[in-house]
């Protein structure tokens, strides 16, 4: 069995989209970065985004019992393209039916120069399928972003991409999976250490 423990990055306190921006997180919480690593497998895999909030988080995270994999690039944040860096209200002026469109019915829409909904479950879903391949019955502490994460709740529900968008996922939260002979378990959401 492959167990994940998603962390989603430390906070940014941006207030306008972030998706592939490389904006930094604010690791200043020493108490709360302490309480997470006491939470986490003291033995494992260690890996993150190539993106630096999520990088610097796993650093903060390391550990002697812990490997760190390298970065890796397909565990970015959803690609917002040409929202990326706008308030979410400068998104709907600019495109009101397709930013609509995007949270209210995502999947195949893409964000203008981005991707969509399913693009990115497919390039996360693939790190993941190799990650379970090569590394079966071991801890993989894997720190990413919001949208990632989602897309692996919706793989271990079996639902779509909007069942999976009504979760919370809130910064430096554990969501804790299993994979195991092809099945998913869910034995966490969103825990705050």
């Amino acid at each position: 069995m492959t167990i994940w423990h998603w962390v989603r990055h430390g906070p940014t306190h941006e207030k306008n989209f972030v998706g592939w921006r490389d904006v930094p997180a604010d690791l200043s919480d020493a108490a709360l970065l302490a309480r997470l690593n006491a939470h986490l497998p003291p033995v494992g895999l260690l890996v993150s985004s190539d993106l630096s909030r999520a990088a610097a988080t796993a650093d903060a995270l390391a550990a002697p019992r812990r490997r760190r994999l390298p970065h890796e690039r397909d565990l970015r944040e959803l690609h917002f393209g040409a929202w990326d860096g706008l308030h979410f209200q400068d998104v709907a002026a600019r495109d009101p039916e397709l930013s609509r469109a995007y949270w209210e019915t995502p999947g195949d829409v893409v964000a203008p120069e981005g991707e969509s909904w399913n693009q990115t479950k497919a390039r996360v879903d693939r790190v993941v399928a190799r990650i379970n391949a090569q590394h079966p019955d071991t801890h993989v502490i894997a720190v990413a972003h919001f949208g990632v994460i989602l897309t692996q709740i919706q793989q271990a529900l079996g639902t779509g991409p909007l069942e999976a968008m009504a979760h919370k996922i809130d910064n430096l939260s554990v969501t804790h999976l299993s994979h195991e002979d092809g099945a998913w378990q869910i034995h966490g959401i969103n825990h705050l250490p």
